[in-house]
């Protein structure tokens, strides 16, 4: 919700419910300054490649984490994640967090390059320690090359 000059997680979720479940989780981590929400996988694209109403935004400012859902209107997390990884220079995480546990959902997004696969647990509790926990791996453990 944040549209901060320094967004550390980019989160695509379409349900405003469970966003902001998942951005008052995201913020709880010490870890995190800025985190953007976008509706759809259009909106994701958008705010990534710095285009439509983010085309003022600092390319070389992307966000350190994208929390990625599944199902989405316009462009689905799948093809959102396709686009991604088609893009050589991209090397932000993704993390795909949905409701379905689908075993086809799991194959689909590892085959097309997901770093991560998890499924939103139901309990408000639960989903913040999972948020937390994924904000510390991703955002202090993890590296990734800089540029």
């Amino acid at each position: 919700m944040t549209d901060a000059p320094s967004v550390d997680v980019l989160l695509a979720e379409d349900n405003p419910y469970d966003a902001e479940l998942l951005i008052r989780a995201i913020r709880q981590s010490e870890l995190v300054r800025g985190v953007h929400w976008v509706r759809d996988g259009i909106q994701a694209l958008d705010f990534l490649r710095c285009r439509g109403e983010h085309a003022g935004r600092d390319p070389r400012q992307r966000p350190r984490l994208v929390l990625l859902d599944l199902k989405m209107p316009k462009v689905d997390g799948l093809d959102v994640l396709r686009a991604l990884k088609a893009d050589a220079d991209f090397v932000v995480p993704i993390v795909m967090i949905t409701s379905s546990g689908e075993e086809r959902d799991v194959v689909e997004s590892y085959a097309l390059g997901v770093n991560s696969f998890v499924v939103k647990p139901v309990d408000g509790f639960e989903l913040t320690r999972a948020i937390r926990t994924l904000c510390t791996y991703w955002l202090a453990l993890n590296r990734v090359p800089e540029g």
